[in-house]
């Protein structure tokens, strides 16, 4: 059975929600609902029978009626733009006392005070629900029966169980009125101890409890409204220029064309395709020989000599030349930029071992390969024209993605302050275990960006419509059916709202950044 801290508040962003597992989820003394309605009591450690609230099931069978009533679900994750229209409609008799405190790790304290106004209709309601559920001998189901009869029949204990539960299900989602819209989805916790509750409840005939709730961290811009008018560098690769990408695609598709064959007769050259072996060792600040690098070695590896530029620099010329059976050493410095970080800048060995030399025979490039190119051409101006077209929509995609990846950068980097308490509120211990300590800083960065979309959103008050997100909804739902996926509709609908959100922060601030593009 999956389990939940009981909620009624709406998610701020699914990639900073709390789910079991989370830090100090599980308390000694705290109550817990599961997600088909049944209240899981886990007291000093031990997990007691559980009782539905309202229906009452386990008390139900006690007294011979076997249950039923309609599930339901403990946390909500529909979103809503306040209080649900359930906790609107259900006025309370008098109104709860509710006082707030801040509390470590960016969390809020409620003291909750239920009078016994509230308390004593709650009991009423209970007694009702066993009425008609009760079979009391002399009485028809479903009538009214004295309150010491039908208290009796059922069992104080079942009573004064049932009545607290009904209290806590009913009043939390009014005493989490002043956190909604800033609390963090299942991470509500009543951290009062049932036992004490029922002990009070008995006594007095009200109702005392806490929770604390895991809320949004408020964010400070540096400076103030920081995200405005940003400055933007987008570095952008030549692999995305339409021109270039163009000829290396029409260039690839011609070399498809040909046919391989092996050189008997000369080393290597521009143009050929080597099978060789690539073994590789760091060479020492004293020129000795170190440590393997299994990274940078290969077997039988399909080198294309003109797709050389992308190996590590010099690397192609230091085998031209080189003829099938023989082997070659040289050394290589690998550079700065290099991807793996632990090689930049390391000096290494390299030797090639070349097994097969091939040459590439290819076809007259005219009119007549233009449909083996690009099926449905009929001349090489219409292919060049297709590819380039193509290309340069890809451009404009690759161009936007990378403005939006340098935005997001920049809102991220230092633009707002956020103290390692708060960010340690919205990573759970598992999630830290479960990653390498290197991806702590991948995790603590998605976490920056997304707070910081929702904030600006909210900030600047923007919005989408709903047809806009019922749209993407079936899109998405469509696709899951396609695929024969399973699929939860309300978290689709919350993960297509975050994207909506997502696109239209990223469209207002680029609206007002200074963009400029610079080629790497």
């Amino acid at each position: 059975m999956e389990l939940c801290v009981i909620s009624s508040i709406n998610p701020f962003h699914s990639s900073s929600t709390r789910r079991l597992g989370s830090r100090r989820l599980f308390q000694s003394d705290s109550l817990f609902l599961s997600r088909d309605g049944c209240s899981l009591l886990r007291f000093h450690g031990r997990l007691k029978k559980p009782i539905k609230p309202l229906e009452l099931s386990c008390a139900a069978k006690k007294i011979g009626s076997g249950g039923g009533g309609v599930r339901r679900s403990a946390a909500s994750t529909k979103a809503a733009p306040a209080v649900e229209p359930s906790v609107k409609e259900d006025k309370l008799p008098a109104e709860l006392q509710v006082k707030e405190t801040q509390a470590p790790n960016s969390s809020v304290k409620l003291s909750v005070e239920v009078p016994a106004v509230v308390c004593e209709d709650c009991y009423q309601r209970v007694l009702t629900e066993f009425m008609k559920m009760a079979k009391v001998p002399g009485f028809r189901p479903g009538k009214r029966v004295p309150e010491n009869i039908i208290v009796g029949f059922v069992g104080r204990p079942y009573v004064l169980r049932a009545t607290v539960e009904s209290i806590l299900k009913r009043t939390l989602p009014h005493a989490m009125e002043s956190v909604t819209g800033k609390a963090l989805k299942d991470s509500i916790q009543i951290v009062s101890s049932f036992p004490e509750m029922e002990k009070a409840y008995s006594q007095l005939k009200t109702l005392s409890y806490e929770v604390v709730v895991d809320v949004v961290p408020e964010l400070k811009w540096n400076p103030e409204n920081g995200y405005k008018y940003m400055k933007v560098v987008v570095e952008l690769g030549d692999e995305i220029d339409a021109k270039k990408a163009c000829e290396r695609q029409l260039r690839q598709k011609y070399k498809s064309l040909g046919a391989l064959k092996i050189v008997t007769d000369r080393g290597l050259q521009v143009g050929d395709l080597a099978v060789i072996d690539i073994s590789a060792t760091t060479i020492d600040e004293d020129g000795s020989t170190g440590e393997a690098i299994p990274d940078a070695e290969s077997k039988g590896f399909h080198f294309d000599t003109e797709e050389g530029n992308r190996l590590l620099p010099g690397f192609l010329d230091s085998i031209l030349g080189i003829r099938a059976g023989e082997s070659k050493s040289f050394s290589l410095v690998f550079p700065e930029s290099w991807k793996q970080e632990s090689l930049r800048g390391q000096r290494a060995q390299f030797t090639v071992d070349c097994k097969e030399l091939f040459y590439r025979d290819l076809p007259t490039l005219d009119d007549s390969l233009a449909d083996k190119l690009l099926p449905g051409c009929t001349t090489l101006k219409e292919v060049e024209e297709t590819l380039t077209k193509r290309c340069q929509e890809m451009e404009e995609e690759a161009k936007e993605q990378a403005t939006d990846n340098a935005i997001l950068e920049q809102i991220r980097k230092g633009n707002m302050k956020l103290t390692e308490d708060q960010l340690a509120s919205l990573s759970s211990q598992k999630s830290v275990n479960e990653f390498l300590e290197t991806q702590r800083e991948s995790i603590t960065n998605i976490i920056k960006q997304n707070l910081a979309v929702g904030d600006i959103f909210k900030r600047e008050n923007l919005e989408f419509s709903t047809d806009e997100l019922v749209k993407e909804v079936e899109n998405s739902v469509t696709e899951f059916k396609k695929h024969k996926q399973e699929y939860d509709e309300e978290r689709v609908k919350d993960q297509v709202q975050e994207i909506l959100e997502g696109a239209k922060v990223l469209e207002w601030l680029k609206e007002r950044a200074e963009i400029q593009y610079i080629t790497r």
